[in-house]
């Protein structure tokens, strides 16, 4: 079927009138505006609607996007997100409120802030939550900047931060921006933390173990209680990475782990997604004794009246411009309201499940990371496609081909040629079974014309790019693409 050309596709020979200079009312516009400044021809085309119209609808049929296509970048990135959110986070009442606005005039925000912390606190066990966190990474940022006002507080100078090689990738770098040194507690062969090497390392010199359960392998530490027992002898604090915690919802607690300081995302774990449904929102929680070390303000009440209280002892300060991000907090909070305690468990074991039975029906023609069940992810290694002339991103580019979009690439980085698959609960069976044949047919090209792969996608408008060259030399202007 022949797609109506976009705007810039549009033969140059294609007669297009541009709208003239205006009449002015004020005769000599140089004297109040900078020569540079004055155009003397407006270059807006002069298009009819339906002509824009199919511009916009076929230019938007050149994405891929969660409503489009399975999307297994899951609840890392772009978990689906219910429209009725949308809805309900983009009314005036909400989005047309000034943070500078008297607290009087937005008691309503004030109130389901309060309520959000309230229910966070039942789902994670922690004793309060701040809101004043734009994202994940950020998240880690400020845990750390806790951890570093909690030891100074005590008159102990610890200096360093236990990892797992299993970890999410930014958390070494958020350590290392708050002064500690990153030190790194590998894995046994199964995926999970070798407890034995973490007795080794820890010490009254650690400050915290940065700790991501389940792991960016997909695996539960099912050893965490001994991780808590090391790290409590030794003095140190547990941070929780809560990305992944979409396996976990209302399964258990981060504080039945022993953890200390734990970060949600919403924006991920709870409905809106990164990338056009941004922006981030992380959610910074805490044990009770940690609560005078949280950024201001927090959210809280007297006399039925709520308020931003900056009156924390021992708070890191403001760690952002304003109070929260307000769009992305009443999506986490419709998506909670609606699910309740049985929804959020119901999520939970339905992540699971679809990962699991991804993992059961291909583990025979790729190599599964880990012996163990996995949770909402699996990882597969493609390190022997590889020996054949197929890398994991060849695969991921051929995916494409069959209106599926790639899965995250190369990370977990200690699995070789990995390729993370996260589908998160809201996919369908018979979604689930067509990735499935799809993957069972890409490892028959393999076999059969490997040269495929090297050129997908083969179908998509755009055709493999240099990454590499387009990342440092991006081009941003159409015309230049060579259309």
């Amino acid at each position: 079927m022949k797609v109506f050309p976009l705007i810039f596709e549009r033969k140059k020979e294609t007669p297009t009138e541009y709208i003239k200079k205006p009449d002015i009312a004020i005769k000599n516009p140089e004297e109040f505006f900078p020569s540079h400044f004055l155009r003397t021809q407006l270059n807006l085309p002069s298009l009819s609607e339906p002509t824009v119209v199919r511009h916009f609808t076929n230019l938007a049929m050149r994405n891929f996007s969660v409503d489009t296509h399975f999307y297994p970048l899951g609840s890392c990135t772009m978990k689906y997100n219910p429209k009725l959110n949308e809805e309900l986070a983009f009314q005036d009442e909400f989005i047309f409120l000034h943070p500078y606005q008297k607290e009087e005039d937005f008691q309503g925000i004030l109130e389901i802030i309060y309520d959000l912390e309230k229910l966070l606190c039942e789902i994670t066990g922690m004793e309060r939550f701040s809101f004043g966190v734009s994202a994940g990474a950020h998240a880690e940022l400020v845990g750390m900047l806790i951890v570093n006002a909690y030891f100074k507080k005590r008159g102990e100078k610890r200096k360093k931060v236990i990892i797992p090689d299993s970890s999410h990738g930014t958390n070494p770098a958020s350590a290392s921006m708050c002064g500690f040194e990153v030190e790194v507690v590998k894995s046994r062969d199964d995926g999970l933390i070798n407890i034995e090497e973490l007795k080794k390392i820890v010490d009254q010199n650690t400050a915290a173990i940065m700790l991501t359960n389940p792991n960016t392998l997909g695996l539960f530490e099912e050893e965490i209680l001994k991780i808590k027992e090391i790290i409590k002898k030794n003095g140190a604090l547990i941070y929780y990475d809560g990305a992944n915690f979409n396996a976990l919802l209302g399964i258990t607690k981060p504080s039945l782990m022993g953890c200390d300081i734990i970060h949600l995302n919403l924006h991920k774990t709870f409905s809106a997604p990164h990338g056009s449904g941004g922006p981030g929102l992380g959610a910074v929680g805490v044990r009770k004794d940690l609560v005078s070390f949280l950024p201001v303000p927090l959210v809280d009440k007297k006399n039925d009246h709520y308020y931003l209280n900056y009156n924390l002892e021992n708070s890191i300060g403001r760690v952002r411009s304003f109070y929260t991000n307000i769009v992305p907090l009443i999506k986490a909070y419709s998506y909670i309201l609606r699910l309740g305690k049985e929804g959020l468990k119901r999520i939970a074991q339905i992540s699971v499940l679809n990962a699991n039975y991804i993992r059961e029906k291909l583990k025979d023609i790729f190599l599964v990371s880990s012996p163990k069940r996995c949770m909402h992810e699996v990882v597969f290694s493609c390190k022997e496609k590889k020996e054949k002339g197929v890398t994991a991103q060849d695969i991921a580019k051929r995916l494409i081909d069959y209106g599926i979009h790639p899965p995250t690439m190369y990370f977990p980085l200690i699995v070789k040629e990995a390729l993370m698959i996260e589908p998160t609960e809201t996919e369908s069976k018979d979604t689930l079974d067509y990735f499935i044949e799809v993957m069972k047919k890409i490892n028959q090209e393999i076999k059969e014309s490997p040269s495929i792969l090297k050129d997908a996608p083969l179908l998509s408008f755009t055709k493999r790019v240099n990454e590499t060259q387009a990342a440092r030399n991006p081009i941003l202007r159409w015309e230049k693409c060579g259309v």
